[in-house]
């Protein structure tokens, strides 16, 4: 029992520090048996935002941001201003680089490009960190 015992201890820790070793994002998941590619590929909402520390939530209501597996980009935002109703809608791709921690969009309108630090990536969220500033978006599915 004791052989058993010096074994199954130090495999187990070796497992245990294996799964610690596959969290790739700082806020997480642990693991993910899904492809990067394939959680990223979603239409996203703006859940929650904050610019500067502040809560920004509200002037991102209306973005829609859509993100194949193939690399395509749609952005979409329906805002009103004094009454009047506009419309902004860009296409692009994204891609992954940094060793797959930043999402590159680049769109065909260059104001909504941007580079951000990924951190938090699954099949129901997305949390995004852009580089160089100081905005961070949760995002949720449509």
């Amino acid at each position: 029992m004791r052989t058993l015992t010096k074994i199954l201890i130090p495999a187990l820790a070796l497992a245990v520090l294996s799964i610690a070793g596959c969290k790739k994002y700082n806020d997480g998941p642990l693991i993910s048996l899904s492809p990067r590619a394939e959680r990223v590929a979603n239409t996203w909402l703006i859940d929650h935002a904050t610019a500067n520390g502040n809560d920004a939530t509200s002037d991102f209501e209306a973005y829609v941001l859509t993100l194949t597996s193939s690399g395509d980009a749609t952005l979409v935002a329906t805002y009103t201003v004094f009454g009047t109703a506009f419309s902004f809608n860009t296409s692009g791709t994204w891609a992954f680089q940094n060793d797959d921690e930043e999402l590159v969009l680049d769109f065909a309108d260059n104001s909504a490009d941007g580079t951000y630090q990924i951190r938090r990536l699954t099949e129901e969220q997305l949390w995004l960190h852009k580089v160089g500033d100081d905005l961070e978006l949760h995002l949720k599915p449509q």
